[in-house]
């Protein structure tokens, strides 16, 4: 059966949103689109998640994704930021699951380490070898819109099996149960 979807990806912000969307038709991956939302300029933070779950919504009804990946929180030091971006998170979230797309969650090393083959690769590098893959001309003024596709390129490399999706008992028990042999005695 031939592979035929569209994926959205969404690196979540709260002064700008990256998106980007990608289509797979066998084993080929196109660039449909990539962008961002601006938040900047919004005055109250309730205007900026009202502003994110609008546009998204807006561009879930133009293009028809078939599945949405969206990038995890980076836990930080500041626990402001931090529940701020939950909650753009949060509102993605809910603007897909509002048109019944399923959605997956990816770290931002796991996305790095998917595109570049390094988990700590800069976001010009990501960029850099997205341009390559999806051969687009220039690169964006905000590379929130090459984040936005780098996470829906992981969500196809990964064949859908991001945070949510994990084996239950994973971490080292798992690991160790699985591998008898790397247990020196």
């Amino acid at each position: 059966m031939v592979e035929d979807k569209i994926i959205l990806g969404i690196d979540p912000g709260t002064n700008v949103l990256g998106y980007g969307l990608i289509q797979i038709k066998g084993t080929k991956i196109s660039l449909i689109n990539f962008g961002i939302v601006q938040l900047s300029k919004l005055g109250n933070h309730p205007d900026k998640l009202k502003r994110i779950y609008d546009r998204l919504v807006g561009i879930i009804d133009e293009f028809h994704p078939d599945e949405i990946a969206i990038e995890a929180p980076f836990f930080g030091k500041n626990v402001q930021s931090m529940l701020k971006l939950g909650r753009a998170q949060g509102v993605a979230i809910a603007a897909g699951l509002s048109r019944n797309i399923p959605f997956e969650e990816y770290s931002p090393r796991r996305i790095k380490q998917s595109i570049t083959g390094s988990g700590n690769a800069s976001k010009e590098q990501v960029a850099a070898m997205l341009q390559k893959l999806l051969t687009f001309d220039e690169l964006p003024k905000y590379l929130d819109a090459t984040d936005g596709l780098a996470v829906a390129v992981c969500h196809h490399f990964s064949k859908g099996v991001g945070e949510h999706n994990k084996v239950k008992g994973g971490g080292w028990a798992s690991f160790l149960s699985s591998n008898p042999d790397k247990i020196k005695k």
